[in-house]
């Protein structure tokens, strides 16, 4: 195993951590904040953050990327407008519980669309650890009860939310099937500038309605904090496993989104852990590890230098 995979591997366990901070966010933001005017902040700030990093590479590969612009602006605005003010909407009617169920749907999705398109297939012990951290991620969205599962009730907000997760499983599929001339960090920055322009009218239609946050200093807040976590390094870290890793085990970063939600809010809310949490994680991160561990089939092959060029020459025909 190369650095490069074993650092994807690392990004497994730290990217939902930083995506976690939006699940604090979003309790905290409505009545302080518009849902599109928060998602525009922040990934207006988060593309300030990428920018001089990946401005050099931009610049020098102008010529061969300049003409992804399309594929880009549809990227940037399935994953920064639907991915990012969707939720925010649907936040403000639906339950923890149902988003938390939705979002389930959204690795098993991934890894069909990935198993039929690229052949990206989980196999043999990583079905069984996909499958252990599907269970363990629903144990804590029902919090341990099959009655709360069952008395789940469908409001507006899950089909925000529903739609959101679709898109989702489009954006992580295409990233894959589109090649770019790009590197993840260069290529994430060209997505974001896409979805800020996709944003803005929006945004602009919600502020004339809805009007401007009364609590400026606190609506800069929740943006920067969105901006920098789930923003920048969230974003920046799935599209790097993605090019690692493949789209299906990327993917089930998602199981651990509710047990760090459940420890972040510990930190910082002063929520406790209950049982189903640590039940939860009995099953998600051995099945984690598991679903992920490369394997004579699925393991990572890097990209050579060679295949490099063929994606560069057909990006530049293309």
């Amino acid at each position: 195993m190369d650095n490069r995979t074993r650092f994807a591997y690392l990004l497994l366990v730290v990217a939902p951590a930083m995506w976690s901070v939006n699940y604090i966010v979003a309790r905290t933001s409505n009545g302080v904040i518009e849902p599109h005017l928060l998602a525009l902040l922040r990934w207006s700030l988060a593309l300030l953050l990428m920018l001089p990093f990946a401005w050099k590479e931009l610049k020098q590969r102008w010529v061969d990327w300049r003409q992804e612009w399309r594929h880009c602006l549809f990227l940037g605005a399935l994953g920064m407008w639907v991915c990012g003010a969707f939720v925010y909407i649907g936040g403000k009617t639906t339950e923890a519980i149902n988003i938390g169920l939705l979002y389930a749907m959204a690795p098993v999705m991934i890894a069909i669309a990935s198993a039929r398109l690229f052949n990206d297939r989980l196999r043999g012990v990583q079905i069984v650890g996909a499958t252990m951290a599907l269970l363990g991620m629903l144990i804590i969205v029902v919090k341990g009860s099959i009655t709360n599962l069952l008395h789940v009730q469908l409001v507006p907000g899950d089909l925000w939310v529903l739609f959101a997760v679709c898109c989702w499983t489009v954006y992580s599929v295409l990233l894959r099937k589109w090649p770019s001339a790009l590197g993840p960090f260069a290529r994430l920055t060209v997505i974001t500038a896409g979805g800020v322009l996709v944003l803005l009218p929006f945004t602009l239609v919600e502020v004339i309605w809805l009007g401007l946050p009364d609590d400026w200093p606190n609506a800069l807040f929740l943006a920067v904090m969105v901006a920098v976590f789930p923003g920048f390094g969230a974003y920046q870290a799935y599209s790097y496993m993605q090019s690692v890793l493949g789209a299906a085990k990327t993917g089930l970063v998602l199981y651990l989104g509710p047990l760090y939600a459940a420890a972040i809010a510990w930190l910082l809310l002063g929520e406790a852990p209950q049982w189903f949490h640590l039940l939860g994680a009995v099953f998600i991160l051995p099945g984690m590890y598991l679903a992920t561990r490369p394997s004579k089939q699925t393991a990572a092959v890097p990209v050579t230098t060679s295949e490099s060029d063929k994606i560069k020459k057909t990006v530049s025909k293309g």
